[in-house]
């Protein structure tokens, strides 16, 4: 079997229990990495704890998630310095991005909302990322998926992971004219919105994720999520795009690799 790399996953967000006994258990299925997210500083050092307790199986991407409060000056700041202090040690800036569902449920309670200080955030990493010449790890579905866009156009940002991405058929052209990146989560096994994605996205440009430890529904109602659902998403991806399984799985493999610069004691 072909090993795989779960391309986005918040590790932090499991128990320390069960983060162990998940990165205890990569071996067992074929898991050759993970791609570890964060959301905000507190977050971040506890990637950095689980990247040190497994340095071969995580990379740390350092990031402050948009569906949150705005960080306080300072806040932002002492993230910032924090992350370029580790620039050796991560693979990207992430989790970064728009606040799309926030907003949604903040409209709906009839409230407003300010999109214009998440636009300056946004930015404020994005410059970051050129700084270090690492890619990004995007948040940004449907219509704030084009604001991205052309927000990393106006920074000349062309490496672009754009994870569980959701959007509109003139925004995925887009995308895969300019060449970014998007990852495959469970739901394409029971969520015809992905499937029909999947079937219109290049297999060059993708990436499989979990997003863990998100739930899902569908074959893995009341699972915790794992890595291991890795394996029926590239299966799902090599049926919708024709393909065996294999073949399917290794570019997937070696599209994360290539993406991420993962060194070389990790090359297949």
């Amino acid at each position: 079997m072909i090993k795989v790399i779960d391309a986005h996953i918040h590790l932090d967000m499991y128990t320390e229990r069960d983060a162990t006994t998940l990165l205890s258990e990569l071996a067992e299925y074929h898991i050759e990495g993970l791609l570890a997210v964060s959301r905000h500083l507190d977050s971040c050092m506890s990637t950095e704890r689980l990247l040190k307790q497994a340095p071969e199986q995580v990379f740390a991407a350092y990031g402050y998630h948009p569906e949150q409060e705005l960080p306080t000056e300072k806040q932002l700041n002492d993230l910032i310095e924090w992350i370029r202090e580790r620039s050796s040690t991560m693979v990207a800036v992430g989790e970064i991005g728009l606040p799309y569902y926030m907003r949604l449920e903040t409209e709906a309670e009839g409230r407003a909302f300010e999109l214009a200080p998440y636009i300056v955030l946004l930015e404020s990493f994005l410059k970051l990322a050129v700084s270090l010449d690492k890619p990004v790890v995007l948040h940004a579905v449907y219509e704030d998926a084009d604001v991205v866009c052309d927000l990393l156009e106006k920074h000349g940002i062309k490496k672009a992971h754009f994870h569980w991405f959701k959007g509109s058929h003139s925004t995925v052209e887009r995308m895969i004219q300019v060449g970014y990146f998007i990852s495959i989560t469970p739901d394409v096994l029971y969520e015809e919105e992905i499937r029909s994605l999947v079937r219109d996205y290049p297999i060059t440009l993708l990436m499989v994720e979990t997003d863990g430890p998100w739930p899902f529904e569908g074959p893995f109602e009341g699972q915790q999520t794992h890595p291991r659902m890795i394996h029926a998403v590239i299966e799902q991806i090599a049926l919708l795009k024709d393909l065996p399984v294999e073949e399917a799985a290794l570019t997937l493999l070696n599209n994360t690799k290539r993406f991420y610069d993962i060194p070389s004691p990790h090359l297949f």
